[in-house]
């Protein structure tokens, strides 16, 4: 039986470790792309026993910042809006478990296209809208290959994401499409709904185009709605 006054010290012991360890990445006394000191030194300058060292590597993995393989050091990683969306993953995959969770996480991602493709409708530069047509014209040329067609529906929105030119957003389209495509890759394919899903796409496009943002965050509801109708019909049930 694990007693609970030692593991109680261990952890505390592992938090303050994980601090040091965070602090020298974050100044880089600890270099990215470089392997943490061996298990036995860190043991040594730090005072504190194996099993404490693996706990704070552990930890540290879950925060995206060293990248840890079996029988390897662990290397530094770069602290980056990739790493940091990265570790919240866990948490997102329980709550895709939980009844309820898909949808719960499909209006979060209604609520910020909402408000990107407004912020596109006024500040898309010539740039993005010739990105947001090259991406509708692939869409529509893939209504056909469901497949190729799923990839290019991703590579539509995604430009919504990258108006804003805020690095964060390209890596939470990112980690959007990672979270949701479970359910969608399920979800049959036929040509008449992509046809309805690239109609949605030209409307929402054709108001982004006339600079019309109540016009553009309305097509984008209305898509977004009917594809969730779209996984509700599938499925049977609220996922």
């Amino acid at each position: 039986m694990t007693d609970p006054i030692r593991q109680n010290v261990s952890e505390r012991a592992a938090d303050s470790l994980v601090t040091i360890l965070e602090q020298q990445i974050n100044d880089g006394t600890l270099a990215v792309g470089q392997p943490l000191p061996p298990e036995r030194e860190i043991m040594e300058v730090f005072a504190v026993s194996r099993t404490v060292v693996r706990e704070a590597v552990q930890m540290l993995a879950a925060r995206g910042l060293v990248e840890s393989r079996p029988r390897f050091r662990p290397i530094v990683r770069k602290p980056g809006y990739e790493a940091a969306i990265e570790t919240v993953g866990s948490s997102i995959n329980r709550l895709l478990a939980m009844p309820g969770g898909v949808r719960s996480l499909f209006e979060l991602r209604i609520m910020m296209e909402a408000s990107l493709v407004r912020d596109a409708a006024l500040h898309a530069t010539k740039d993005h809208l010739t990105g947001m047509q090259r991406a509708l014209a692939d869409n529509e040329a893939m209504i056909d290959d469901s497949q190729r067609f799923y990839e290019t529906d991703n590579a539509f929105h995604r430009i919504l994401y990258e108006v804003p030119d805020n690095p964060a957003l390209p890596q939470i389209h990112k980690a959007y499409t990672h979270w949701l495509s479970g359910h969608w890759l399920k979800m049959p394919r036929d040509a008449a709904r992509n046809l309805t899903n690239y109609q949605a796409h030209s409307r929402i496009f054709e108001s982004i185009l006339m600079r019309d943002a109540d016009a553009a965050e309305t097509a984008l509801r209305e898509h977004l709605d009917a594809a969730w109708d779209q996984v509700r019909q599938t499925f049977g049930h609220q996922p």
